[in-house]
């Protein structure tokens, strides 16, 4: 049975390869290696998150730590509260863009940022070993704080930097896909001014459509812009921390464009270098080459990206799966801080997505999934950097090869047990036909 453990945290099936005493132990090992203290607990709308809560609150308190409880919220909101409150840690209840048999836990430091994989593995192996810090009296009584959430959206309100009366009335709709971006994600919007129609927004965890923002998800989104004449579609993962567009004609515009589009926001008022991970678009290079700033690549996984933030004082980061992170408010992708940026370059600007997508420069992308073990995986990833090595592959993260009009990034994937494989070309021909040319060395 797949039970996934890495920087991206613990991800199983429900009951399966993921138990109350598996989420149980884990906590109860990251409250081990906090050494007690203050933490945060939260979860996503999964109709399991409360029997995984309580698991992992038992297993926080049984290590020494004081639990505060959010109740249902977004992963961007977890972090928040843990950077802004002092808390020594958090885990959040969740497995993100995974259908609704999955669960996880995910695990946040003292600054609300991800595990380093020496963590990580720190992690697994006191799990394994069950060597747990027991404490046998003394034991914190849960708190509960059901104001994260306003202050989530109240510090993203303070950090609008563009006057947002030209928007005032606009039509927009917002699809929360039933999870935890449903209960704060409206308050944003209509404290902005804007006029929302807003599409499955219960949390209750049972998701309307298959949970990730793909295009082949977002069809009644795109069908819902266009009857309802509004000026955007915001689309967001289970967790709130994915966040993709739909233009004004019903367009499904990608999530590679979210943070292509966010940058240009920040950087059009503040100048500053850019953290994105490998497998993101070079849409982000071209961006911030017109403001003459640098841009810094990491492996996947937005741990990483927020730690290179931190160490280059980027003034934004993020992921082309619809990740944005304005460090201003976490550490983590926020669909709330990706909203707020897009549609702050719309008002600046006086452009529609479809006319701010224009001005940008047109790539394809082709995007796999391979179901294959991690050792698979790996052992492809040597057989394309003995075939391209005159290329220079970076092997940061799996293997990237560049090639004059395109590049092909090949790796194992932090959250399911697969390889994924993403061609980026300035046609869709040639992005797959650099995708078959690394998938053919690679033996997949």
């Amino acid at each position: 049975m797949t039970l996934l453990v890495g920087i991206s945290g613990v991800r199983g099936l429900v009951g399966e390869s993921l138990t109350p005493q598996v989420a149980l132990e884990f906590a109860q090992a990251y409250g081990t290696l906090l050494g007690g203290g203050r933490v945060v607990l939260a979860r996503d709308s999964r109709p399991s998150g409360p029997m995984y809560g309580l698991a992992a609150a038992a297993g926080l308190v049984a290590a020494g730590c004081e639990v505060t409880d959010l109740g249902v919220a977004m992963t961007p909101t977890v972090a928040h509260a843990i950077r802004h409150g002092a808390y020594a840690g958090g885990i959040d209840i969740t497995a993100s863009h995974n259908p609704g048999a999955w669960n996880g836990l995910k695990f946040f430091d003292r600054d609300g940022v991800g595990p380093t994989p020496e963590q990580a593995d720190a992690l697994a192996a006191l799990q394994n070993s069950r060597a747990f810090r027991q404490i046998c009296e003394n034991f914190a009584p849960l708190r509960a704080d059901s104001e994260a959430g306003r202050r989530h959206v109240q510090a993203v309100l303070a950090a609008v930097e563009v006057d947002l009366t030209p928007l005032r009335g606009m039509p927009v709709v917002l699809d929360s896909v039933n999870g935890a971006g449903g209960i704060h994600t409206p308050i944003l919007l209509e404290e902005l001014g804007l006029r929302l129609t807003h599409m499955n927004r219960e949390p209750s965890g049972v998701f309307a459509h298959s949970p990730e923002p793909l295009a082949e998800n977002l069809t009644e989104l795109c069908q819902t812009v266009r009857k309802q004449r509004a000026a955007i579609g915001f689309a967001q993962d289970p967790d709130g921390d994915r966040l993709a567009l739909v233009d004004e004609n019903g367009v499904y515009i990608g999530e590679e464009y979210t943070l292509a589009l966010s940058t240009w926001s920040v950087l059009s008022r503040r100048r500053g270098p850019v953290a994105a991970n490998l497998s993101t678009s070079r849409l982000v290079d071209d961006v911030a080459a017109r403001f003459g700033v640098k841009v810094y690549r990491t492996p996947v996984g937005e741990s990483y990206v927020a730690r290179q933030m931190l160490q280059a004082d980027c003034v934004v980061g993020g992921e082309g799966n619809g990740g944005v992170i304005d460090p201003r408010i976490s550490l983590v992708r926020d669909s709330l801080s990706g909203i707020s940026l897009v549609l702050q370059l719309m008002a600046q600007t006086g452009r529609t997505v479809s006319e701010l997508v224009a001005e940008l420069p047109r790539y394809f992308w082709h995007k796999q999934k391979i179901t294959c073990p991690r050792e698979r995986v790996a052992e492809a990833v040597q057989r394309v950097v003995k075939r391209f090595a005159e290329r220079e592959p970076n092997t940061a993260d799996g293997v990237r090869v560049d090639f004059p009009d395109g590049w092909v990034h090949l790796r194992a994937s932090n959250t399911e047990p697969v390889a994924r494989v993403i061609a980026e070309a300035a046609s869709e021909q040639e992005a797959r036909r650099l995708s078959g040319l690394i998938l053919s060395a690679a033996g997949l």
